[in-house]
């Protein structure tokens, strides 16, 4: 077996994964009709990265982790505003444990990674409408940095 470190975030982003998904049939549910084909695509966008994480974790010696039924969604999604809302929250979600992919891998696995998280970061952007300096690693960092005194 590999790197544990690598494993276990091939395994959070395999979890991203699978909530991605889930997350997705509800926002395709609620979205506008002007959103629906952006639904769609990010949908078959995270199915694709699903699989390719479940090839990752087979090759990194681990067991793929299985979808749960169901996953508690971060607030009510009622109408096509709070699935803009939504889907915006999964990439944010999906970009921060491929930035954590990215850094406990390496080689082929790193760049898949990296791939990943610049596709959630511009969605993430096309879906709130505006961007973050560092997609996945916004509101991660320590307190105490350099800039703090």
């Amino acid at each position: 077996m590999k790197d544990s470190a690598e494993l276990t975030a091939a395994q959070a982003a395999l979890a991203a994964e699978h909530a991605a998904v889930y997350g997705y049939g509800i926002v395709g549910a609620r979205a506008e009709e002007e959103r629906a084909k952006e639904a769609r695509e990010a949908y078959e966008a995270h199915r694709a990265r699903r699989d390719a994480m479940r090839r990752a974790v087979r090759d990194l010696g681990g067991k793929p982790a299985a979808a749960d039924a169901a996953y508690a969604l971060p607030f009510p999604v009622p109408d096509g505003a709070a699935a803009v809302r939504l889907a915006a929250e999964l990439e944010s979600r999906v970009a921060a444990v491929y930035a954590d992919l990215v850094a406990a891998s390496r080689g082929a696995l790193r760049g898949e990674a990296a791939a990943a998280l610049r596709e959630a970061a511009v969605r993430a952007v096309r879906w709130r409408g505006g961007s973050v300096a560092f997609p996945g690693l916004a509101g991660r960092a320590p307190a105490g940095g350099p800039d703090e005194t």
